[in-house]
């Protein structure tokens, strides 16, 4: 037993552990994406205005970020509720992107990643609608 535990206590075995998580293509994921945007309602969806969905593995964390931020989503852009009338002379559209790993890492079944990516694609698509993180929460959207 290493000397910094207390004896009585598990001992932990080194070298590689049991993988956490569940295991999902790439294809699959997306289709549980696409599935999750399918089921944002039409007349929300319409209202939606110049954002593209992404799918990437996982959030590289940039300069003065936490190094040890997990995000499952992330949305870049101007949300409606901020442009003005000069907004679409040239603008890229927003960016959603939804990350694959972190998603599956606190998944257990397919059902809770579909559900995780339906829940994680909703709050970024709030995000677009300029609906914060406090609102998110209170919600429900968290």
């Amino acid at each position: 037993m290493p000397e910094s535990l207390p004896p009585g206590l598990p001992i932990i075995p080194e070298g590689p552990h049991e993988p956490r998580g569940f295991t999902m293509s790439p294809d699959e994921f997306e289709a549980a994406v696409s599935d999750a945007l399918d089921s944002i309602p039409t007349k929300l969806a319409r209202a939606m205005d110049n954002v593209a969905v992404f799918i990437e593995d996982d959030y590289e964390p940039r300069p003065g970020d936490d190094p040890d931020t997990v995000l499952l989503g992330l949305y870049e852009g101007v949300p409606l509720t901020e442009r003005d009338s000069w907004w679409d002379a040239g603008s890229l559209p927003d960016r959603i992107t939804i990350f694959r790993e972190p998603i599956l890492d606190i998944c257990d079944s397919r059902g809770d990643v579909i559900h995780e990516v339906a829940v994680t694609v909703v709050h970024e698509i709030a995000h677009h609608f300029g609906i914060s993180d406090e609102r998110l929460h209170e919600l429900g959207w968290g």
